[in-house]
């Protein structure tokens, strides 16, 4: 009897396995790809059964249309030439995110820094070593208050005011690819420009995706990738700013690209970097941005007071050594 039932048993179980296995060999890949955006170097991985780098970079080029200040042609580029042009709606999301966030740091994150970014060297110009009375100019045209949108139209106090959407632009460019796969039903990805990533669903692992933080050591060239820890990350958005890989030295000083709206000039703290979660990337660009502005004390108390992001910096103490303070709810996330 128990012969008659293994006869039974072991054919069914052998069909079994034979169709998991068909199953597991069937399932969708996952495809990635890379190439170049925003001056920077695009990665998407995603499961689904066509290559989509066309359709990847047509969306890319998009934004690219609107927000490029490299892009002569660009609505970002036709408004600080003071041109009649009447935004897009890729523009106006992002003016609208930028005033927000711009309003809730008191203006630490501001989009018309660039002809202070641009004089300090470190926008779509190089500039002189400005003296104060250039910097105190540029400062009567910067203002985030200074600009709206009103009637389609955008509106500057100053034709001499010039915006820059550089600190955001790779995070929405991580979020508009984000949405086109959300559009295409994709479940599982993982876009990143720039540093600036979003991620849904699982890896190719199916476990969440792996995202690290680089140690924030004086790196230019961007050759050292050392880690300073690994997130777990899955249906967010992440961003990190820093000032260890942009900067120069003049008269043994050393100056980093982050310049403080307020003063005009570049910021002088312990924070080394700062890494966001939100539930966006535009979002979590721009926050990253006002921390390296506000520095460590006052970020601290501002990512604790917005539950709906968390944060991670890395600052130097008063001994020279590297830390770390991150909020209570990144604690889930770290590896």
């Amino acid at each position: 009897m128990r012969n008659k039932k293994l006869r039974w048993q072991l054919p069914v179980l052998l069909l079994f396995i034979i169709a998991t296995v068909f199953i597991v060999r069937k399932q969708t890949p996952y495809q990635e790809n890379e190439g170049k955006i925003f001056g920077t170097i695009y990665h998407a991985t995603y499961q689904y059964p066509e290559n989509l780098q066309k359709e990847i970079e047509a969306e890319l080029k998009k934004v690219d249309n609107s927000l490029s200040p490299f892009n002569q042609a660009s609505i970002i580029s036709r408004i600080n030439r003071n041109e009649d042009v009447t935004p897009d709606s890729l523009f106006t999301e992002v003016i609208g995110c930028s005033e927000k966030i711009s309003q809730e740091t008191n203006g630490a994150f501001d989009i018309t820094i660039a002809p202070l970014a641009n004089v300090w060297g470190f926008g779509f110009k190089k500039g002189a070593f400005p003296d104060s009375v250039t910097v105190d100019s540029l400062l009567e045209i910067t203002g985030y208050e200074k600009i709206k949108l009103e009637n389609g139209k955008f509106i500057k106090s100053d034709p001499r005011i010039m915006i820059s959407c550089s600190a955001v632009a790779k995070g929405y460019g991580s979020d508009v690819v984000a949405r086109y796969f959300d559009r295409k039903g994709i479940q599982n990805y993982m876009i990143e420009i720039g540093g600036e990533v979003v991620v849904k669903g699982n890896n190719p692992k199916k476990t969440p995706w792996h995202i690290g933080i680089s140690k924030p050591v004086d790196d230019s060239l961007s050759v050292n990738q050392e880690l300073q820890t690994v997130l777990k990350i899955t249906n967010v958005g992440m961003a990190t700013s820093g000032n260890y890989r942009n900067f120069y030295y003049k008269d043994g000083k050393k100056y980093a690209h982050t310049i403080d709206p307020k003063t005009g000039y570049p910021v002088q703290h312990s924070l080394l970097s700062a890494t966001v979660i939100a539930p966006d990337c535009m979002s979590a660009d721009a926050y990253a941005t006002s921390f390296m502005v506000m520095g460590l004390e006052k970020s601290e108390a501002f990512a604790e007071a917005n539950p709906g992001i968390d944060a991670f910096f890395i600052y130097e103490d008063e001994n020279g050594k590297t830390q770390t303070w991150f909020t209570s709810g990144m604690k889930k996330y770290i590896e």
